[in-house]
């Protein structure tokens, strides 16, 4: 006798929000908790955001002169590489521009690399990071980063996959070429545009997808 598996049934995408669901995702209310290694402690004695490489002026904030930086709130969907879609994400927090510009960027910054805890990084083109919509994030829809989403401060680049938007983040560092992040070195596609479904730098799916992302 054969046994069929069952056909998977995914659910059905509301024709109004359709254009902003990539190919391949699912809708979810849920906010799925998925990263690299165990949640860091937060000390905020302790604790400094820096931003450095190709700058005039290399930061090093504490907590306090983090937190006293101008704010802005921003509405955005988040897509993961795992395939699910959340919308309507209500996220606070420092746009990464007014830090980049207070540090000063020479001539020959092209692309930065965020660093977080745990050894964590991603890369992202500089013109990327300097859109309206790239956040360092302290809040998500109003309330305080949950520590398993990224507080003290998580990025959010809602133009790529949510592996990119990395958790914990400590530094930024600016550089005059790429060089590949974390997940890029095992073979995740550096672009990592979720309308083309740029998941992977080749055919094959690399890693372990259990522990893939940083959504």
């Amino acid at each position: 006798m054969v046994v069929r598996p069952k056909p998977v049934r995914r659910p059905v995408i509301p024709p109004e929000v359709a254009e902003r669901v990539p190919p391949g995702q699912f809708l979810t209310q849920r906010w799925p908790v998925l990263h690299y290694g165990d949640v860091p402690p937060f000390d905020p004695r302790l604790w400094d955001f820096k931003v450095y490489g190709c700058v005039e002026r290399p930061l090093r904030l504490s907590w306090d002169e983090f937190s006293a930086l101008p704010t802005v709130e921003i509405q955005a969907d988040m897509h993961c590489v795992t395939r699910w879609s959340k919308l309507d994400n209500r996220w606070g927090g420092v746009l990464a521009r007014t830090l980049l510009e207070r540090a000063g960027l020479t001539a020959e910054a092209a692309f930065v690399v965020f660093q977080c805890e745990r050894g964590y990084t991603a890369n992202l083109p500089l013109d990327v990071v300097l859109g309206d919509d790239v956040l360092f994030a302290t809040t998500h829809d109003g309330e305080t980063l949950p520590p398993e989403h990224g507080f003290p401060v998580r990025a959010v680049v809602p133009q790529k996959y949510a592996w990119k938007s990395a958790k914990w983040l400590r530094a930024v560092e600016v550089l005059p070429e790429d060089r590949l992040g974390f997940w890029e070195n095992y073979g995740y596609n550096s672009n990592a545009d979720p309308f083309r479904e740029e998941r992977f730098a080749d055919a094959e799916e690399p890693g372990d997808p259990s522990d893939e992302t940083t959504s």
